[in-house]
């Protein structure tokens, strides 16, 4: 059953402090979703909200702004993969024919600082990776947990393939070049690649402006079956033409940092998103990938298959993540500028590349794009991976 995307919705990411409450910002994302695809609250059948900071049913407490209907409200927590494991949900719900017209709706309200754990009674879920992050060299020193995964991971990339950190910096002048062209993002003032690596030190290769920001903000789609698309005279061009949700894998704790931060996950959930589409990954044109920090951007460059292993230095030097290249990366300006609300950023996601396929996307518009590919990663872990699609409407 084709399954498409008929109206996303999303409102402007802020700084914590700097936004309206959860419930406020996960109801007026719904409601641009709705408005967008021509329906309103009671024409949806199922809802599935994810956020990662919340109580149980925050979910609800959102939706209840715009109306009591009854519906099932799932509320899903899949780390920072969560908006797309609430896509991923959607999705299955309508292909299987358990509903024709659902909602996903993300959302995150974050406090500023680098991410704790709420819960210190207890095993930290992401436990096993945190241990061979801290066992590394200079895992004992002063740093953020995340930061020691991910530029730990940095540095595995930079020992195996011989490169230095400025390929990490150069990232993130790409990502901040992209976010001024976003009215929607956090960040959009340009950076050089000086002040990108004078910045202050986080842990090993990082520093602070390859790190993304903790950020409030909700982002929502309206998934609809074609049939119930056609009937409401709702736009059905969009569709979604594979997808895949991937857990952990044999030897992703075995030591090597890459692994540790999902390479395998993304790299198998991509595999079976080409499998299943027949398409290459060096025809899609534009792709929303998870940069929580630079060091995992170049990293899934080369999980994608955008560009072969070991060479996402000669593909990032080429200019071929960014317009005028092989293809466009996070024209959003990604997790480092557009900003990360964890339980929004799939959806954020999806959002930018609809409005891409729609030719919608203004000054950060892509030329002619007929493919879209998106890739969230949730450490502990979980990575979706989806392939959008332009038809004849």
């Amino acid at each position: 059953m084709n399954v498409c995307i008929t109206g996303v919705g999303m409102v402007p990411f802020a700084k914590p402090g700097q936004s309206e409450p959860y419930d406020v910002m996960g109801a007026a994302a719904a409601v641009k979703a709705l408005d967008d695809a021509g329906l309103t609250f009671a024409d949806v059948q199922q809802a599935y909200v994810g956020y990662v900071y919340g109580d149980s049913t925050a979910g609800q407490a959102a939706l209840y702004g715009i109306g009591l209907t009854g519906i099932p409200i799932v509320n899903v927590n899949n780390n920072c993969s969560t908006g797309s494991t609430a896509l991923w949900m959607a999705r299955q719900a309508v292909s299987s024919g358990a509903a024709d017209c659902v909602l996903a709706l993300g959302f995150e309200q974050m406090r500023p600082g680098a991410l704790v754990n709420v819960w210190d009674d207890r095993v930290s879920p992401t436990a096993r990776g945190e241990g061979i992050a801290l066992a590394q060299p200079g895992g004992d020193l002063p740093g953020p947990m995340a930061a020691k995964t991910f530029g730990g991971a940095g540095v595995e990339y930079m020992n195996r393939y011989d490169v230095g950190p400025e390929l990490f910096g150069r990232v993130s002048v790409k990502a901040r070049s992209h976010a001024g062209r976003n009215p929607l993002a956090v960040f959009r003032d340009p950076i050089d690649l000086d002040k990108v690596m004078g910045s202050k030190p986080i842990w090993g290769p990082l520093t602070l402006l390859m790190c993304c920001p903790p950020t409030n903000g909700a982002a929502a789609a309206i998934v609809c079956s074609e049939e119930f698309a056609r009937s409401h005279g709702l736009d059905a061009s969009i569709r979604v033409r594979a997808q895949s949700l991937v857990t952990d894998l044999p030897g992703a704790f075995d030591q090597d940092m890459m692994k540790v931060v999902g390479y395998d996950m993304t790299a198998k959930a991509a595999r079976e998103v080409y499998e299943a589409s027949g398409i290459d990954p060096t025809d899609i044109p534009v792709v929303e990938l998870h940069d929580c920090f630079a060091t995992n951007e170049v990293i899934t460059y080369e999980g994608l298959g955008l560009t072969p292993e070991g060479s996402a230095e000669k593909f990032v030097l080429a200019g071929d993540n960014t317009y005028g290249g092989q293809v466009v990366t996070n024209p959003s300006g990604g997790l480092l500028s557009k900003g990360h609300p964890l339980g929004a950023t799939g959806l954020a996601q999806c959002a930018e590349l609809v409005w891409q396929l729609r030719g919608q996307a203004g000054d950060r518009q892509v030329d002619g794009a007929k493919l879209a590919l998106q890739h969230n990663l949730g450490l502990g872990g979980a990575c979706v991976v989806t392939l959008y699609e332009k038809v004849a409407s």
